[in-house]
């Protein structure tokens, strides 16, 4: 794993989602103390605070169900910037907010690896693939559409910033999908992303899933970005987040994600995405988040040699 400094930043957003209360997911994980366990480990960790959203345009879109679209489309231009810079200074860490902040973090980060030149893969764990566009939403609520922005699909110009680099649509491996909209499914199946759905990993595990595509990236040289949904993760375990989806990922899928993950040393940057205290028990699901994301960084129970890909 990189050992340039991490990046926090908090993304308050919660305008993407139709319930309230992720806008106080950054100062959750500051609370449960995501920057001393970075710290611990190693690693020289920079809070640049919480972000606010670019100045709001005047934007109606003809399908009358979306939701808050100028304001989605602000976060998304501020978003993208900071995520560009911060990728040049170390590894942005973002703690959202609701899911739609990746239209901004993923474009951001896929503008800088344009620029070096350098393949960009997303790791999308979560239970829904975020595959709407704008024409086919019909809750309205675009914490749905971040990935088919990312990826260049049809409808957003004019509304959304343009595209510095779309992401390849097959440099994209979801795991632990299990919700997925008839529209969503039919927009799937003309691309090349790689879908693990929870019959796949109770068929395969996660181990020889997620390895396959790590040998793609580091083969490529690539820049991995990990979007990491509190919705991924079985509600039994992590309750705060308004999107629950029951049968995701056990604590130890998770745990073994995340160490694989490290082991790979291949990760560069990470959302964590759909925290909603307000529906959390005392800090549970954000004390587990950063649990997570210290075995992704590089806390250990046993050492055990680098797996070299």
């Amino acid at each position: 794993m990189t050992r340039r400094p991490c990046i926090l930043l908090g993304l308050p957003v919660q305008e993407g989602t139709g319930r309230l209360g992720c806008d106080m997911g950054p100062s959750a994980f500051r609370t449960a103390g995501l920057a001393g366990a970075l710290r611990d480990l190693g690693y020289t960790v920079e809070d640049r605070g919480n972000l606010g959203p670019a100045p709001r345009r005047e934007i109606t879109h003809d399908n009358g169900a979306i939701k808050f679209l100028p304001e989605v489309v602000a976060w998304t231009e501020s978003i993208a910037q900071a995520a560009y810079e911060a990728a040049g200074d170390g590894m942005p860490i973002f703690l959202g907010g609701d899911h739609s902040l990746s239209a901004g973090s993923m474009t951001g980060l896929s503008r800088r690896a344009a620029e070096e030149d350098r393949p960009f893969f997303v790791l999308w764990l979560d239970s829904h693939p975020d595959f709407h566009t704008l024409e086919t939403t019909q809750s309205g609520n675009l914490h749905g559409v971040p990935m088919a922005y990312a990826t260049g699909r049809g409808g957003f110009d004019g509304y959304f910033p343009a595209l510095h680099a779309p992401i390849r649509p097959e440099n994209v491996c979801m795991m632990g999908i299990r919700s997925v909209d008839p529209a969503e499914r039919a927009a799937l199946a003309t691309t090349g992303v790689t879908i693990h759905d929870m019959r796949a990993i109770d068929e395969n595990g996660v181990a020889p899933l997620l390895e396959a595509f790590l040998k793609r990236v580091a083969a490529a040289r690539g820049r991995l970005h990990v979007s990491f949904d509190v919705d991924f993760l079985d509600p039994g375990i992590a309750p705060g987040v308004g999107t629950t989806v029951p049968g995701g990922a056990t604590f130890r899928e998770a745990h073994l994600i995340m160490e694989l993950l490290h082991d790979s040393g291949l990760v560069t940057s990470l959302d964590l995405v759909e925290l909603n205290p307000f529906l959390d028990e005392r800090g549970r699901t954000a004390l587990l988040m950063v649990d997570f994301v210290a075995s992704l960084m590089g806390r250990r129970v046993l050492d055990r040699p680098t797996r070299s890909f």
